[in-house]
């Protein structure tokens, strides 16, 4: 008798939601096993698991339109599945595909994509949901795997392992490690990197100040907890009208302004032919260099051309009477000109471009306080507050379309980067800031929040020491000038390594011999998301897929008709684990090949939850 199959995918929330809809897709065509029993592991329900859990504040909302966001697959996206069209969240949702619907909302538009993937697997496929914490794989790469779970004594047995945990929590580093025991003897507030949603805020007094390190998307969400969330509003002119109950919170990050608010209309009339200069044949041969590439050298230098070239075609197509000479004269001088730039770049584009606010300057996007220096808190207020108007001013007015091509062309310079694997934290924090941005409102709303003193800038490069029993901030944007407070929240998801990660069982694959990148990131295949070993070789029965690999997308949604990369991966997981499982008596060889560059050792479908 033919047994049947079985896999665990650990991780229930958009990523193990995304891999089962792929192998509903999938099924069909490459699956002919008798029977298959899909383990789905997650404490938190499925569909939205721990992030986008429907049990957060209703204040909280997506950072895309509704319109932008898809679980669906569509003829744009290069994958060898079926594709298996459905709604994106306004078209599940109704209402206006411009909002920024809550996450309460997704969380409901999660579950249902969760219960459609369910219902179409073919018969005799079934799952099964245990809500509770995976702890430990183990197997041979010849045999079948043994998955460990928190609480159960008898662990579940699988053909093959998905690991989709998605954003986990970090032990603390020696800072964060350091910066806590000082506030446990001191009786002080540190609230350490983590979801925001997560933070026990109410340890924050009102109207104590409150040193916050980041301005990215989490400081967005702690702002509106401690504001809104407290009772504060906004009047009908756009003034905040405080509850008395906030915090005043000092904020300031490396680049120490917000993240640039998402652009509201869309992209019409002739569109970048991306890629241009960083295709699949560039990154065949970056992967081929010896020891791998350099990011600054080789890789940084044809992602910025890339993102020129996106920027001024749409600048010479879209508003020609704000350039000098033809957009073919411009592109053939701007391809002749070495990939990073320099003096002929420069001379260029002032030649061809008369306004400097229609030229590119990558350097100035990335560090836009680099040499400001100001004699007083105040006359720092006041900076932030104009540079910030003027961002949001600028990314209303469709006459700067260019910098909506710039998000789309760093949208497909991610897709393509992800076969490089782990190319360190700037390259993400550098995207995110232009391209994956909060609503315009949120940063309204911070204007407001800034004129009604709930919010004070402290600058960029910002440095946290210790002292005389309060925490203390500084920046070379005010130079001399020192901020002292007894709370300290870190506004930021922590950056967990296989080796720091508290998530028990990523720890013990890394401690039995799966491979990490410098960064810490464990290494995957980048063609269908097997776990490397640190020679370079998969494992044939270990998947995993998600912001804890090497192969990491930009963001956790899919725009449609985007060529998602998440798809493209889930697809192509999906196919190669349903052609495992299809025979799933026969011994998995482990393939032949490492990967290129890698460094040497360092009847009705049924669904039941478990208990």
């Amino acid at each position: 008798m033919t047994r049947k199959a079985s896999l665990v995918i650990v991780g229930a929330g958009p990523r193990g939601t995304g891999v089962l809809e792929r192998i509903a897709a999938n099924a069909p065509e490459l699956y002919d096993g008798s029977g298959l029993d899909v383990h789905v592991v997650d404490p938190y329900p499925p569909g939205g698991g721990r992030i986008w859990r429907h049990d957060q504040s209703p204040l909280l909302r997506m950072n895309s339109q509704a319109q932008d966001v898809t679980m669906f697959t569509d003829a744009g996206v290069e994958m060898a599945g079926p594709v298996l069209a459905g709604p994106t969240v306004h078209e599940w949702a109704g209402g206006d595909g411009r909002a920024f619907v809550s996450r309460r909302t997704h969380s409901g538009y999660l579950r249902w994509v969760y219960d459609r993937a369910v219902a179409a697997l073919p018969p005799g496929i079934a799952v099964h949901h245990h809500p509770r914490r995976a702890l430990h794989v183990s197997g041979t790469r010849h045999g079948r795997q043994t998955v460990r779970l928190e609480g159960l004594r008898t662990p579940l047995v699988a053909d093959a392992v998905i690991l989709a945990q998605g954003h986990l929590d970090a032990e603390p580093d020696a800072e964060q490690a350091g910066l806590a025991d000082f506030a446990a003897r001191h009786g002080l507030v540190h609230l350490p990197p983590e979801f925001t949603a997560d933070s026990d805020l109410s340890r924050l007094a009102p109207g104590a100040p409150v040193l916050v390190r980041g301005l990215g998307l989490a400081f967005v969400d702690l702002m509106v907890l401690l504001t809104e969330g407290r009772g504060g509003r906004y009047g009908e002119d756009g003034t905040y009208l405080p509850s008395g109950r906030e915090p005043v919170l000092y904020v300031g990050s490396r680049r120490g302004v917000p993240y640039h608010a998402k652009i509201p209309y869309p992209l019409v009339g002739e569109r970048p032919p991306l890629p241009r200069h960083l295709g699949p044949a560039e990154i065949d041969r970056l992967l081929a260099l010896p020891g791998g590439p350099d990011f600054r050298r080789d890789v940084w230098p044809l992602v910025a051309r890339e993102l020129r070239f996106a920027h001024y075609h749409r600048l010479f197509t879209a508003h020609p009477e704000r350039t000098r000479v033809p957009w073919d004269v411009f592109e053939r001088a701007h391809v002749g000109i070495p990939p990073g730039g320099g003096p002929v770049l420069g001379t260029l584009v002032a030649g061809a471009v008369p306004d400097p606010a229609d030229r590119l300057d990558l350097g100035a996007l990335d560090r836009p306080l680099a040499g400001v220096r100001h004699a007083s808190a105040e006359a720092l207020q006041e900076h932030l507050r104009t540079y910030i108007a003027a961002g949001l001013a600028r990314r209303r007015d469709p006459a700067h379309s260019a910098d909506l091509a710039l998000s789309h062309a760093l949208l497909a310079v991610y897709g393509q980067l992800a076969r490089l694997g782990d190319l360190g934290p700037w390259w993400h924090g550098f995207y995110s800031s232009l391209a994956s941005g909060p609503p315009s409102s949120r940063l309204r709303d911070l204007l407001a929040l800034s004129h009604a003193g709930v919010v004070r800038f402290l600058g960029a490069d910002l440095r946290i020491t210790t002292g005389d029993g309060v925490f203390r901030a500084e920046s070379p944007t005010l130079p001399g000038h020192v901020t002292e407070a007894r709370a300290l929240v870190e506004a930021r998801l922590p950056e967990p390594t296989v080796g720091t990660t508290r998530d028990p069982l990523l720890r013990a694959l890394y401690a039995d011999g799966a491979a990490a990148t410098p960064a810490g990131l464990l290494a995957v295949d980048p063609a269908d998301g097997r776990v490397l070993d640190r020679t370079g070789v998969p494992h044939p029965r270990r998947f995993a897929l998600g912001p804890g690999t090497d192969a990491r997308g930009p963001g956790g949604f899919t725009r449609p008709g985007g060529n998602g990369l998440a798809l493209r991966q889930n697809d192509a997981t999906a196919r190669t684990v349903l052609a495992l499982l299809r025979e799933p008596a026969r011994p998995a060889h482990p393939p032949k090949r490492r990967i290129p560059g890698f460094p040497d050792p360092y009847g009705k479908v049924e669904h039941h939850e478990h208990g």
